[in-house]
């Protein structure tokens, strides 16, 4: 593959025209017809995996999954896509946004059912955005994560916290993204009060511990099949814990210790996912999972890190689907 010039950017996910990568052009024998299910082709994710699979060959569609419809029957599955037949893709890659978690996977599901290989089946995607069953998935497994809480009754909010141990606490929505709907409490009263608060409101969400030694940076592992294509170090702005991007984190390439690879590829594998973006931070007790993306964004990882992921991604998907057949 010849040199990836890239402008270092490191914004979240935009409408912006796409980088010219320096691809060696191949053409596969028998190259997939690969559909990509995502709400906007101009996304850079999206535009990177086009991009990538057209370079080698591949006959390549966006579709917005909200306009496949279905028909479901004992040995007749079919979909249509504004009106007209959908059929005979090889490989889907879903771009699934966590609004349309729920009619996604079911899109997502019906090219499976009609023998359409996607790297992240419709189960892992449902698997990795309910913050709880990941953590449930990954202790299982024996993969370390900081210590998690949950529970439903008001009366029982103190005996839960204490099983956590004293704040600093981390409260997150078990479906939320991007940073968002993630809390701090310094304090014991302001752990109960957001607690109560959450309850009030019929959310969903756990307490962790805080992991102070991390000084508030991760690391974005973007793992591809059985390997960590590329990392980033993202660091969070100063007063804010959070590292994520669309929090003002900022990113820089990175390389990630054998352990930190081996924790990243079992997180993915552990929820059933070909490709994901499995976020770790440092503690005294050795890398933890903060948590597994299903739909991780390329922009950030690509600016920071100069890798072709892209690229990675849709080599991957044709070995596969290759197999598939």
């Amino acid at each position: 593959m010849g040199s990836i010039p890239i402008t270092r950017s490191i914004f979240p996910e935009r409408r912006v025209p796409t980088r010219r990568f320096a691809f060696q052009a191949r053409r596969p024998d028998g190259g997939m017809k690969l559909a990509i299910l995502s709400r906007n082709g101009s996304l850079y994710s999206t535009r990177r995996l086009v991009e990538a699979a057209r370079a080698r060959g591949h006959s390549v569609r966006v579709l917005d999954p909200l306009r496949c419809y279905m028909r479901i029957a004992p040995g007749g599955f079919a979909m249509h896509y504004k009106g007209r037949p959908v059929s005979g893709y090889d490989a889907v890659i879903p771009r699934i946004g966590t609004s349309i978690t729920r009619y996604g996977t079911a899109v997502l599901r019906q090219f499976e059912l009609m023998g359409s290989y996607s790297p992240n089946p419709s189960d892992a995607i449902l698997r990795a955005r309910d913050k709880l069953r990941t953590h449930q998935i990954l202790a299982a497994q024996g993969i370390d994560l900081p210590t998690t809480v949950f529970g439903d009754n008001p009366d029982d909010t103190q005996d839960l916290l204490s099983l956590l141990g004293p704040p600093p606490h981390v409260i997150k929505l078990t479906e939320g993204t991007q940073g968002a709907g993630v809390m701090l409490a310094e304090k014991a009263s302001a752990s109960r009060a957001v607690v109560e608060a959450l309850r009030g409101l019929y959310a969903n969400f756990v307490v962790q511990e805080f992991v102070a030694e991390a000084g508030g940076s991760d690391l974005r592992c973007l793992v591809v099949g059985d390997r960590v294509v590329a990392a980033m170090r993202r660091q969070a702005p100063e007063g804010e814990f959070r590292s994520n991007l669309h929090r003002g984190g900022q990113a820089s390439a990175a390389e990630a210790s054998p352990e930190e690879r081996a924790v990243a590829v079992r997180s993915a594998r552990a929820l059933g996912l070909g490709v994901a973006g499995v976020d770790l931070v440092a503690s005294a007790r050795g890398p933890l999972v903060l948590e597994v993306n299903s739909t991780p964004g390329l922009e950030g990882v690509e600016g920071a890190c100069g890798v072709d992921v892209a690229g990675a991604i849709i080599d991957y998907v044709a070995e596969k689907s290759k197999k598939n057949q």
